[in-house]
């Protein structure tokens, strides 16, 4: 059983950044591969970025290239999403997610954390 925990969403002006992070408690965090998704209310949940094993790889939905980049620390357990230029339609719940094969959509991953709310005002 996998159990992660997002924390560092909040409040950020149009332009601004913050950087999520999530924490695994799983024994053999480098066996998964780790993706962020994002849901605002009414909508479906997207995908943001994904990482592999070993973070050698990186994939990133269109609409945040340039200005999200996602990385892990397997010593810690924990992986990052470190978010510049924020946009007020960003604004949602925030997933980590993990899983044992490579995925880019969220019926591709086994395990969620609880999300953590990013808002952007403008």
């Amino acid at each position: 059983q996998v159990q992660l925990v997002e924390s560092g969403g909040g409040l950020v002006q149009a332009g601004g950044s913050l950087r999520l992070s999530c924490a695994a408690s799983v024994r053999m965090f480098s066996t998964y591969v780790m993706g962020w998704f994002r849901q605002a209310p009414g909508k479906e949940r997207d995908f943001v970025a994904a990482i592999t094993w070993g973070g050698d790889s990186t994939y990133y939905a269109d609409s945040v290239k340039g200005r999200f980049t996602i990385s892990r620390d397997n010593a810690k357990r924990s992986v990052y999403l470190q978010m510049n230029s924020l946009k007020p339609e960003e604004t949602a719940v925030y997933y980590c997610a993990a899983n044992s094969a490579w995925a880019n959509v969220p019926t591709g991953y086994d395990y969620w954390g609880q999300g953590t709310q990013v808002t952007v005002s403008s």
